[in-house]
Order: structure tokens, then sequence, then C-alpha cells
């Protein structure tokens, strides 16, 4: 026998993830009443949405801004959508917020890895396989430690692939694709600056 949510259970996965009633009320039915089960169902479709839109033309936005307490660390971030009413929607403007604190405490270099000079990066490999030489490695254990080596610095210096600073199980993508998934249009970053004294 199929479950059957209570009006409360859908109100709360609605209010939790902004999807539409009869995708919380599916959900609940696929994940037999298991709130976070059905949470993880909400966010799976949010991520299918994201990699759909990806391609449209994301020509509306927000320019946010953080300066830090003691006003010695200071962020722009200019995020954009496809529409004015999604860039006027309050869950745009606390992502973008979000987004603002999280460069300004992380200080990433670029957007994702693939803003990621090519020649810079490879100046990087060279010199860790120097250090893992000098450390005695050698053959494959290189080129693994070098695998592990690239992750660590696009985890530290590309926003995209930082653990978000509301929730460090997901990155800044997953919280990007969270929201498309949520308010239904293209979401990106299109550039930040952060400054420092």
């Amino acid at each position: 026998m199929m479950y059957k949510p209570t009006l409360e259970e859908i109100k709360k996965l609605r209010d939790e993830t902004l999807a539409s009633i009869a995708h919380c009320k599916e959900a609940l039915e696929q994940a037999e009443g298991n709130f976070a089960e059905a949470l993880k169902l909400i966010q799976k479709r949010g991520q299918a949405k994201a990699a759909d839109k990806a391609s449209r033309v994301a020509q509306a936005g927000i320019i946010d801004s953080y300066i830090h307490n003691g006003k010695q660390v200071g962020v722009l971030l200019d995020m954009r959508c496809e529409t004015d009413f999604v860039a006027r929607n309050d869950e745009f403007a606390k992502l973008a917020h979000d987004l603002c604190l999280q460069i300004a405490a992380t200080s990433p270099q670029w957007i994702s890895s693939q803003f990621v000079p090519r020649e810079f990066l490879e100046q990087k490999k060279q010199e860790w396989k120097q250090e893992f030489i000098a450390q005695g490695k050698k053959g494959d254990v290189i080129e693994k430690a070098l695998e592990g080596k690239v992750k660590t610095f696009y985890k530290e210096t590309c926003l995209l692939e930082q653990p978000y600073i509301r929730d460090e199980q997901k990155t800044v993508r997953d919280a990007i694709d969270a929201a498309v998934g949520k308010l239904g249009e293209n979401i990106k970053v299109n550039a930040f600056i952060r400054y420092a004294i």
C-alpha cells in the first residue's frame, strides 16, 4: 500500500525546499514518509534541473556586497539569473549574500577549476612532483599523490569546489544547483572580487 503523506509533512518539505506541492507529495510517497530521504530526492531533482538549465542565458541578476567587522575585508559579487523576477527573490538574494560571506571567509582565487590558468596549474604540478620525488616517492604513487594535490588545490582556491559554509557536506556548486532546482532558472556566479587590508 502506498504511503500517504500528511498535509503537515508536505508543508514542512515545501518550506524546506520551495519545491511544488506535487513534487513534495511525490517525494514523500517515494521515500515512504522518510523526511531526510524525501529531501534527498528533491535535491537530486534540483541538480538534474540545474544541468538542464546550464546552457540558458543568465542576463539578469544582482550585485551584492559584504564588509567584514573591522572593515578590513570586503567582497563584491556579480551573480546572474535569467529574469528580474528571480533576481528580486529573497532566496536568490540570500544565496548571493551567503556567497559573499563564503568569499570573505575562504578567499578563493577563481570561480571554478575551469578558470585556473593551465600554465599556472602545470607549474604547480611540477613543484609538487619535485616535492614527492624528494620524499622518495616513485611512479604511480606520484601520479596518485598529484591527483590528490590537484583536488585539494581546487577545493582551496576555486569558489564552486569549496565546502559551502552553511553546510560543509555540500559544495558551493551543490548550493547553487539546489537554488536552481527551487527557483527554476539558471544561476551562475559571473564575477567576484575580494579586497583585504
